[in-house]
């Protein structure tokens, strides 16, 4: 392997840890990955591919944390009420992205996959996340994902969409969305991981079909590499995410995002970095 290529599966795995660190936390993982890019010269209209498709590998380490549930659910859909019901509402939840993504996805691909929109964005879910975390106590209708209505994985769902805007964050979108809609902490969040998984797996598979001229099998061991550190970094962040927020709310990550935020426009406009739309 020459110089060159060494250095290209660096950079995969580089974005493959910032990919699997993210997706699940309420930072924005796209963001993340466009400033990211940006910085390493990783932003062509191929590496934009390679960033949706190594979600795929963070998918994978939620669906091996929840791997029981998965079970349960797959092997009640012909008999289970319960199982029925849950299905359905992931079903539900995912249809609004699908449509929203299909009219409205090339535009905003187009005008803001942007590191100043990112860092705008960063900003502003920031404070809307200080917003809903001191607020006044809410009334919880939802303690868990199974006392969810299809209503309420409808809205989880148009929420999900917001996330279509860089920065936002689609975890932090659905896990806060979810909150104020009435689930409870842990209802909001692991709906949000059951949500991702077609979510995501649909947009992997939809972007490399579509973009599929642009690439070639010289680009597997690259792809490999993305999708091998995201599922390692994401499997970590999972586990670690479900213990965090039994005892703790998401302050921590608005502070993150404003300062970050803040952090990205300084330098953008200073000139002291050059990013690269």
């Amino acid at each position: 392997m020459d110089i060159a290529s060494g250095a290209i599966l660096a950079k995969a795995a580089v974005m493959g840890i910032v990919e699997g660190l993210t997706e699940f936390l309420p930072v924005s993982s796209t963001g993340h990955l466009i400033l990211a890019g940006s910085l390493l010269g990783f932003s062509d209209d191929k590496s934009k591919v390679f960033d949706i498709a190594i979600q795929t590998g963070a998918i994978f380490a939620v669906m091996i944390v929840y791997a029981q549930r998965l079970r349960d659910t797959l092997a009640g859909l012909g008999n289970s009420p319960k199982a029925q019901r849950f299905a359905l509402n992931v079903g539900i939840g995912f249809l609004p992205a699908v449509v929203l993504g299909l009219l409205f996805g090339k535009a905003i691909k187009a005008h803001l996959f942007t590191p100043v929109v990112v860092a705008s964005t960063f900003i502003l879910g920031g404070f809307i996340i200080l917003w809903a975390e001191r607020r006044k106590t809410p009334v919880v209708r939802v303690e868990t994902v199974d006392d969810m209505s299809p209503l309420d994985a409808l809205k989880v769902g148009f929420v999900q969409c917001l996330a279509m805007i860089p920065g936002t964050s689609r975890s932090g979108a659905t896990i806060i969305g979810g909150m104020l809609l009435g689930l409870s902490r842990k209802a909001a969040t692991d709906f949000s991981f059951f949500l991702a998984i077609p979510t995501l797996i649909g947009a992997g598979v939809y972007s490399l079909y579509k973009e599929r001229a642009l690439l070639s099998v010289a680009d597997i061991p690259v792809f490999a590499v993305g999708l091998l550190f995201s599922f390692i970094a994401a499997w970590l962040c999972v586990r670690w995410l479900l213990r965090y927020i039994a005892t703790h709310d998401f302050v921590p990550f608005a502070w993150y995002r404003i300062a970050f935020g803040i952090l990205v426009l300084w330098t953008a406009y200073s000139g002291l970095v050059v990013w690269a739309d």
